[in-house]
């Protein structure tokens, strides 16, 4: 007996003390062991361990995985073991939401402990069972004062910052719920959690202001972006905003209170009481946003608060101010106001103040000349319905300044890493462009040399992918709006970058070469007549070599091969290049599941310029590789329509429709002589089938034309046996088209009107780093005909009557719905059919 206990006394201690490996054989003992004496014989073994930190190690470890676990087991669905336990595992979350055992304690004020990790997943767990399990979720109720306690008892160390972020946001969806509404709303409860929770999380601790000094970039994304983690005062603001949702007109009294006694507490000593000022701006920021958009910014707001009236009172002296006088975090905070309530002022409010944040970009401190490119940036995005609200005559007068005081910025950097840190000021820089266009002519070369000495910097350490981006957008758009109207400009453009474009390519720097390939496609594409320079000429062969065709240079590659064959089709087929590009369509392009569209978008550039006597050698072939992809889309019964379907169809349908090739026939037959009727197959399996997939305008009316002219210029279509069964097919799924207009494209003739790049479409990709800007305009192949309804009329009736014939035998009944409409818009009379 003696033996046994002195066994179960050391046997725990054991476990957690020796190699993993023997664990596992110690443990199965002490499961043997507590089976048999547990409890009733081995009363004192819980007792023990929770005051052994040693042994708390492994087992607060255990419970955090447990805890993961149960959240991956229940995210997607509720599974019934858990509805049917749920009880008993809610007390358990109980329990240790209120636990607290000082072995646990880390004594690390900065790092959370397990106990704080333990109580951050129960939270999640909670917050997940209230938004997806709410109905059938019947203990939050007791959850609530539980938070509530738990978020008021929490100090400000780092250590708890994350459990605050969860627990606050746990709060936040419970409030928002009406069964709520009595816990809320009950006594003061509504005022505590304002006071002792909100107003608490929202104070500016030292490590905020430790931050700001000290890691002025990283202070910027947390605030803007929320960075990788929450901040406690994001979520804080985030739970009044939830408030508001239900309790507006209440939550608005008991915040407007607090503002009133801040900013009274700031007028009476604004030097030591700054952080009074803060927090009222903070507040009122919380309480007067209802929506906001990264985009747009608050975009709804509180009616209760007179956002005009506190910008004026309290905002704009900060900014009237010496752009180095006063409280730099105050500076911030007015500048944040402008950036968040860009929306709500009006163009003349703006402009009053837009000098102001033009000022501040003189400022000495980080965070405050960063903010103001910022706003700056985001307010000439602004846009009132498809045009920019800010015009270049609008800033005129600061673009220069602008311009040079955002590359004084940018070059302090000493270092590539420390030059490209700041991706908010580059940015701003490329909207500067963006906004000014054609009137940066006087100072493009100034700007071009400061962009190509910024890149030749970054390039050597490419470590701020958004930064990169920008550089490239904004000389994109230089090359988009100069070239136009500038003559020789083109020249000088490549004067100045082929340099720094050669060394990128000599030096592989994979980041950079997608974006050279797209300005090159750019620069090329501005230069007239069908001969290529010799620079083009010389740059063709290496672009051939299969090893540059890699993953994130394709699309890049592929439209400066289309660029090579639209202005250079002479040079190319003088210099027997044509082969070698075929030769990217078939070894690198048209067998990849993941660039094959890509192998459609080549063979469209030939298609379009490769004159036909040459083109119909090389077809048969073409026709095969393609025919070849295509079977493999086909699984059993089931046909897969993706981007090389849909472009697939594009080709046949541009085929018919570029007269020069000299009709539908020519490919119909290229189709036949591989098998007889493999086009109607092919043409009623694949193609009328994707008809309804085209929304894209361009793409809708080119098909839609072409299915016209297969339907109305083609011999072989009306001759048996496709006159009885393709015809009608093709003739219906024409229809069904033309009855679903394609999608309105919104963004006008400028696309630029629109353009948002976001951190989310920026950067380094496997797959493709698109550069915006350099985006070309796009040629529409059947810009000079009618609607095509209006051309199936006049198609039909210029048919000669012995193939009208033909088509009356078979014209499907559908057609007696929607023909006479058709001939009424076209002006033609159904007699002449």
């Amino acid at each position: 007996m003696q033996d046994r206990d002195t066994i179960k006394a050391e046997i725990v201690q054991l476990l957690i003390s020796v190699p993993e490996r023997i664990q596992l054989q110690i443990s199965d003992a002490l499961a043997i062991m507590a089976d048999e004496d547990f409890p009733e014989k081995w009363d004192n073994l819980l007792d023990d361990n929770v005051a052994n930190a040693e042994a708390l190690k492994p087992l607060s470890q255990s419970l955090i995985l447990l805890i993961k676990i149960f959240y991956d087991l229940n995210c997607q669905d509720l599974p019934e073991f858990f509805e049917d336990n749920m009880g008993k595992f809610m007390e358990f979350f109980q329990y240790y939401l209120v636990y607290n055992n000082q072995f646990l304690d880390n004594n690390d004020d900065d790092e959370a402990g397990a106990l704080e990790r333990i109580k951050t997943g129960i939270c999640e767990i909670l917050e997940l069972y209230t938004q997806k399990y709410e109905e059938d979720f019947p203990y939050m109720d007791g959850f609530f004062s539980i938070i509530v306690q738990l978020l008021m008892s929490l100090g400000e160390h780092g250590k708890y910052d994350t459990l605050v972020c969860k627990s606050l946001s746990l709060l936040t969806c419970m409030v928002k719920l009406e069964r709520m509404a009595p816990a809320v709303t009950s006594g003061e409860t509504m005022a505590q959690m304002c006071e002792k929770i909100a107003l608490k999380n929202i104070a500016m601790r030292e490590v905020d202001e430790e931050l700001f000094e000290d890691n002025p970039i990283e202070y910027i994304r947390r605030d803007l972006e929320g960075s990788d983690t929450d901040t406690r005062r994001r979520a804080a603001a985030d739970f009044i905003r939830g408030l508001m949702e239900r309790y507006e007109p209440q939550t608005t009294q008991i915040i407007t209170q607090y503002i009133t006694h801040f900013l009274e507490r700031f007028g009476a000593n604004p030097q030591a009481n700054w952080k009074d000022k803060n927090m009222a701006i903070f507040l009122l920021v919380a309480i007067a946003s209802r929506t906001s958009t990264a985009q747009l910014g608050v975009t709804q707001t509180n009616n209760l608060v007179d956002i005009v009236d506190f910008f004026t009172k309290h905002i704009l002296g900060d900014l009237q101010t010496d752009v180095n006088a006063g409280v730099p975090i105050l500076k911030v905070d007015a500048i944040k106001f402008l950036y968040t309530f860009r929306s709500q002022l009006n163009k003349e409010q703006l402009l009053t103040v837009f000098p102001l944040l033009v000022k501040h970009l003189e400022s000495s401190n980080y965070v405050v000349h960063t903010y103001s490119a910022i706003a700056i940036e985001r307010i000439l995005f602004l846009r009132q319905g498809k045009t920019m609200l800010f015009s270049a005559q609008d800033i005129a007068p600061y673009a220069e300044k602008l311009l040079v005081e955002l590359f004084r910025l940018i070059e302090a950097g000493q270092t590539p890493e420390k030059l490209s840190e700041n991706d908010y000021l580059m940015r701003a820089v490329m909207r500067v462009i963006i906004t000014c266009r054609q009137d940066m002519v006087p100072y493009v070369n100034v700007i071009m040399g400061k962009l190509t000495n910024i890149l030749g910097v970054v390039s050597n350490n490419p470590s701020n992918p958004r930064f990169n981006h920008y550089i490239f957008e904004s000389i994109g758009a230089l090359i988009r709006f100069i070239c136009p109207v500038s003559e020789g400009a083109v020249g000088e453009f490549e004067n100045m970058l082929f340099g720094p474009f050669q060394t990128i390519l000599g030096q592989d720097i994979q980041e950079f070469t997608p974006y050279v390939f797209q300005l090159l496609a750019q620069l090329l594409d501005h230069h007239t007549g069908q001969d290529l320079s010799a620079a083009y000429v010389s740059l063709l062969t290496p672009l051939l070599n299969p090893p540059l065709w890699e993953q994130g240079n394709i699309p890049a590659l592929v439209r400066l091969l289309e660029v090579y064959l639209t202005k250079g089709i002479n040079t190319i087929l003088a210099d027997n290049k044509l082969e070698p590009i075929l030769g990217i369509f078939q070894q690198k392009l048209i067998n990849s599941r993941q660039n094959d569209h890509y192998a459609l978008s080549l063979l469209i550039a030939v298609t379009k310029t490769v004159p036909i006597e040459i083109l119909s050698s090389y077809l048969p072939a073409l026709v095969t590789a393609v025919l070849t992809r295509l079977m493999s889309k086909k699984k059993g019964e089931q046909t897969i329509f993706d981007r090389f379907t849909r472009n697939f169809t594009l080709w046949v349908c541009l085929f018919f429709v570029l007269e020069k090739l000299g009709g539908p026939d020519v490919l119909i037959r290229v189709f036949d002589n591989m098998q007889p009727g493999l086009f109607g197959q092919i043409v009623t399996i694949f193609i009328a089938a994707d008809l309804n997939t085209l929304r894209d305008p361009i793409d809708y009316k080119t098909c839609g034309i072409g299915m016209v002219r297969l339907l109305t210029h083609s011999d072989l279509i009306l001759q048996q046996p496709y006159a009885n069964n393709v015809w009608p097919e093709v003739f219906k799924a024409l229809l069904a088209m033309l009855e679903l207009p394609p999608t309105a494209n919104d963004d006008g003739p400028d696309d630029l009107y629109t353009l948002d790049i976001s951190e989310e479409t920026t950067g380094y990709q496997t797959s493709f780093a698109k550069l915006s800007t350099a985006t070309p305009i796009r040629e529409d192949p059947v810009a000079s005909l009618p609607a095509c309804q209006i051309y199936l009329s006049q198609q039909l009736v210029a048919m000669s009557p012995e193939k009208r014939g033909v088509i009356k035998s078979v014209l499907p009944s559908e057609a007696s719905q929607f023909l006479p409409k058709y001939f009424e818009s076209a002006g033609i009379s159904m007699s002449h059919f």
